[in-house]
């Protein structure tokens, strides 16, 4: 038999949690191997960032790169890019061409794609065996495996997300649908895998190495009986026209050529029964579904998991096993007007109830608040032995090197650099923050997302750093953060509502918007 296609990712179980089952917690390393014997490495439990139409919401470049540590994995939904014919990304040349076109720095981030937004429930209409169906801003576009496949090869990710026949129509689903899920789902893999040179190579050649990883969701939706069917055919042997499509891979089975594995959770939750007093938690009908399509599978691949909502949810998934979780939820805070304020582990406890996890600073609480963004962190510029410090650039805004000249007015000692390099200047404060909400100012939700990421890679560091020292102590830390924080995160609705507020007051004037609040009588 020949040797298998060489993949560009590792994967390294450092440390395991005494419980020495495959659903426990674990420490772990991915490897993204680059040309020149370049190397990109992320710890895990990690978290990956996402993009709408290839751009993390609020960033701009220069923000960005004030953000490598938060972004080294970012996602990138490709359906949004399927308007055109042909997709904009697929035009650039190069080694790295969807790092390229999108702007991302090869030598710091790692790129996956996927077709479909996984957080994205709307109804659909039915994929057939030859289409999956995608949302543009032009409407539903039709994408064969042929071109996924084509795309795939020519933008160069370093992490594919294959194919899924998920359905997006209201469960139940008959059993003649979950049928058709599982053989699409894994006919659009066999494709996916096939040899990528035109030639076919003789049996005793070695392979090309792949040209990205490939991570397979796990198809079934809400059956038990479906997610342990598909998950058994990815290690079934293959025999007839599917060996014959993968000769030359050395793959024995689909699974041989599957670097890791996706949840996404929003679709599951959607297609599980509405809960009624007396049902089994949601959270523990998700449990039972994710394990019973890993038990087949072997444990030495990555588990990403999509559509979290709490630090709650990945701290049980973490329990369970879980690798890399996406930061979507806590994106969204920022869209809305919150900033994140909680540790992992946990400090100090409260003392008079459980705290937030984060603050709606439309509120008009914080109209007069001068202080930091989150007060589980110091801001570099006074920093603290109680608390750790928050680099993100809006707690700890680094001092300019240099000041910013327009025009040709510019004087000859203009390129010396100022003696503050390296200083800190005070962190905005959520007054501050507060009036650019009230005043539409993008740059409030710039702040935001740059503070939330950071709180959210500062958790994982925290995740990571009990599981290295005290792996015994992981739960009863999971325990003391549930104790502390407040799961049902009630200023997240709250903060919805208020900009909401805000959004359709945009274009009135003060005067007015005071006249509406008062009820429009001021005679």
């Amino acid at each position: 038999m020949s040797a298998s296609t060489a993949s560009p990712l590792s994967f390294t179980i450092t440390h395991t949690a005494p419980k020495a089952t495959r659903f426990a917690p674990r420490l772990g390393k991915l490897t993204f191997h680059r040309q020149n014997d370049q190397r990109i490495q992320l710890q895990t439990p990690g978290m990956l960032a996402t993009t709408s139409r290839g751009v993390v919401p609020h960033l701009s470049r220069d923000y960005y790169a004030q953000c490598v540590r938060s972004l080294r994995w970012t996602s990138v939904v490709f359906e949004s890019f399927l308007e055109q014919n042909p997709p904009i990304p697929i035009l650039q040349k190069g080694d790295h061409p969807l790092h390229s076109t999108l702007g991302f720095n090869p030598n710091t981030t790692v790129l996956s794609m996927t077709v479909r937004d996984p957080h994205d429930t709307r109804e659909m209409p039915t994929n057939g065996n030859a289409h999956i169906c995608a949302h543009t801003l032009r409407g539903v576009r039709r994408l064969s495996p042929e071109d996924w496949r084509s795309y795939a090869h020519s933008t160069k990710p370093d992490v594919l997300i294959a194919l899924s026949d998920t359905p997006f129509t209201d469960p139940p689903y008959s059993q003649k649908r979950l049928t058709k899920s599982i053989e699409r789902s894994a006919a659009w893999l066999l494709d996916i895998l096939r040899p990528f040179s035109s030639s076919l190579p003789s049996p005793s050649a070695t392979p090309d190495p792949k040209p990205f990883a490939l991570f397979v969701p796990l198809a079934g939706t809400s059956s038990t009986g479906a997610r342990r069917a598909f998950s058994e055919s990815l290690r079934e042997p293959l025999y007839g026209p599917e060996a014959d499509a993968l000769k030359g891979t050395g793959y024995t089975c689909l699974d041989d050529g599957v670097d890791g594995y996706t949840v996404d959770l929003v679709p599951l939750r959607a297609s599980l029964p509405a809960p009624s007093n007396g049902d089994v938690r949601q959270d523990e009908m998700i449990k039972e579904l994710v394990q019973t399509s890993l038990k087949p599978l072997p444990s030495a691949k990555p588990l990403l998991i999509t559509g979290t909502s709490t630090p709650h949810e990945i701290l049980r998934l973490v329990s369970d096993g879980g690798d890399i979780f996406d930061s979507k939820w806590a994106q969204r805070c920022a869209d809305l007007g919150v900033t994140l304020d909680f540790e992992f582990p946990v400090r100090n406890e409260s003392t008079n109830g459980k705290k937030q996890l984060g603050h709606n600073i439309y509120s008009t609480d914080y109209a007069h608040d001068f202080s930091p963004l989150s007060s589980s962190f110091a801001p570099a510029s006074s920093p603290s032995d109680a608390v750790p410090t928050c680099y993100c650039p809006a707690c700890s805004p680094v001092k300019p090197t240099s000041r910013l000249y327009h025009g040709i007015d510019r004087p000859q000692d203009s390129l010396v650099e100022d003696s503050g390099r390296g200083e800190y200047e005070k962190p905005y404060t959520r007054a501050y923050v507060h009036h650019l909400l009230h005043t539409h100012e993008m740059g409030a939700h710039a702040l935001l997302a740059m503070h939330n990421l950071a709180v959210l890679e500062a958790f994982f560091e925290g995740v990571r750093s009990v599981l290295a020292s005290s792996p015994s102590m992981f739960e009863d830390e999971v325990a003391r953060f549930a104790e502390t924080y407040n799961e049902e995160f009630g200023v997240l609705k709250e903060a919805g509502d208020m900009w909401l507020g805000v959004e359709k007051a945009r274009g009135k004037g003060r005067l007015a918007r005071e006249k509406e609040a008062a009820g429009g009588d001021d005679e």
